[in-house]
């Protein structure tokens, strides 16, 4: 889409959405208009599957692209790039699990202990199976590319443009 265009699009959808009575359209603030926040537009308006989360989608074609992968290749990819982005989420859960536990350690009337060291032995559990995680796949990618490839994805990696 035209670059001029988006800004009249997303216009007409703010508006559309926030009437004026509710003080945030753009004749609530006179002639002035202002973007929707992101974060209001990629909740209500992102198609299923879309917005905040970053799916496998943009790396696979990211690294199908500069590394010139062939279909095999690009399946493969795709299938270790979903286990990756799988054991990252747990790895989430897991962190989100801990503060829990380490807030319910400090919360309670005398300091628990052994449910803090539980907590933050969840952590170090998760981040064991994530580094086995990573190291797992890039030993798959290894196996995957042929040596032109596997440089190239050196490359990336330690210009910072590929984190894994």
């Amino acid at each position: 889409m035209y670059p001029g265009t988006m800004h009249w699009w997303l216009r007409r959808r703010w508006e559309a959405d926030c009437r004026p009575h509710a003080g945030c359209g753009s004749r609530s603030r006179g002639d002035r208009w202002e973007a929707p926040p992101r974060g209001r537009w990629t909740e209500q308006h992102a198609a299923p599957g879309e917005g905040a989360e970053f799916g496998v989608r943009r790396p696979l074609r990211f690294l199908a692209y500069k590394l010139g992968l062939d279909d095999h290749q690009v399946g493969e990819l795709a299938r270790i790039l979903n286990a990756l982005k799988t054991e990252r989420a747990q790895a989430e859960v897991d962190a989100r699990r801990a503060m829990a536990g380490l807030a319910d350690a400090v919360a309670a009337a005398s300091y628990d202990v052994q449910a803090a060291n539980e907590a933050a032995a969840v952590r170090v559990r998760s981040a064991e199976r994530l580094r086995e995680a990573v190291t797992k796949t890039l030993g798959e990618l290894h196996a995957l590319l042929d040596p032109e490839q596997r440089a190239r994805l050196a490359y990336l990696i330690r210009t910072g443009t590929l984190q894994v």
